[in-house]
């Protein structure tokens, strides 16, 4: 089993509009709902590609339960969330058809009490005794302490279950220093975390402050893989027009899947990338376009970087 973390689970709500204007008024084209936070968009993809996923985290109120219908209704996902006393948050995602641009607006997420805590601590701590890998992905809401991704990376390792980091700021740079099998920032985190913007040397920067191995998104450019074994990089063949919201957590299914599976590191970067690129196409994040996926992969170039790691 794979175990996804979402401690700032969200409903996703995506709007299409023929035209994205200010100050003006617009008609709606197409309306979709989906489960989503990073940790959901990832189980969704692991449970697409066959692996048994379960997601934990925090939901609460009416939006909670809409979004817990939703991931039982339309995936594999076992359902471990934990439930709280505010509301699950709303992200509300507005597609511009003619140009392709996405604008996203997120609220900030209920406020977790001590007891809640406790509660999922303790429903995290059990379900990791049946776990291969887990993701701890995501903002993180209220109440939370902000080393929380510290403290859980401290848990599963203990238990002897590989870590994959996703998230950014002070939750990213304090869980570094629990040392997770992998962190996958993006470049813009990279350069928070680092204060640079070249990605080699941020991604260097960023295992030695304590991450085994780091893949770093770069958008359309592909993904940056510097880990213990050598420095990777992975480009999509073409540039894929769409969406982009997801790509990053389709990313990290792909490499978590292969984590699992034993893939060597440009497998693993060829399905990240690949299932990135296949989430573009698709109609929302959490989701990856099987056709775009199937003729992307064989075609992803992956090369080993001269410089050591």
């Amino acid at each position: 089993m794979i175990l996804t973390v979402t401690l700032n689970a969200a409903l996703d709500i995506t709007y299409r509009v023929p035209r994205l204007r200010p100050h003006s008024t617009h008609r709606v084209t197409e309306v979709t709902e989906r489960p989503g936070g990073k940790g959901l968009n990832v189980a969704r993809v692991l449970a697409a590609l066959g692996h048994r996923t379960v997601a934990t985290g925090f939901a609460g109120g009416g939006t909670g339960e809409a979004l817990r219908a939703l991931l039982t209704q339309e995936s594999d996902v076992t359902d471990a969330l934990v439930p709280v006393g505010g509301a699950t948050r709303r992200t509300v995602a507005v597609v511009d058809e003619h140009s392709g641009d996405t604008t996203q607006l997120n609220e900030p997420g209920p406020t977790v009490s001590p007891a809640e805590w406790d509660s999922f601590l303790g429903t995290y701590r059990e379900l990791l005794g049946d776990a291969r890998a887990v993701a701890l992905c995501g903002s993180l809401p209220p109440g939370v302490p902000v080393d929380v991704y510290a403290r859980l990376t401290r848990a599963a390792r203990g238990a002897g279950v590989p870590v994959l980091l996703d998230t950014s700021g002070e939750p990213l740079r304090r869980g570094l220093a629990a040392r997770p099998d992998l962190a996958k920032p993006n470049a813009d985190e990279l350069a928070a975390l680092t204060g640079s913007t070249e990605p080699l040397r941020a991604a260097r920067d960023t295992r030695r402050r304590g991450a085994h191995a780091v893949a770093a998104s770069l958008g359309a450019e592909g993904m940056l893989a510097v880990t213990a074994e050598g420095v990777w990089q992975a480009a999509p063949p073409r540039r894929i027009a769409g969406n982009p919201t997801g790509a990053g957590d389709s990313a990290v299914a792909g490499l978590l899947s292969g984590l699992v599976e034993g893939l060597p590191w440009p497998a693993r970067l060829s399905r990240a990338v690949a299932l990135s690129a296949a989430t573009v196409r698709a109609p929302a994040a959490g989701e990856f376009d099987v056709k775009t996926y199937d003729e992307l992969l064989p075609r992803v170039v992956v090369t080993d970087h001269p410089s050591a790691a």
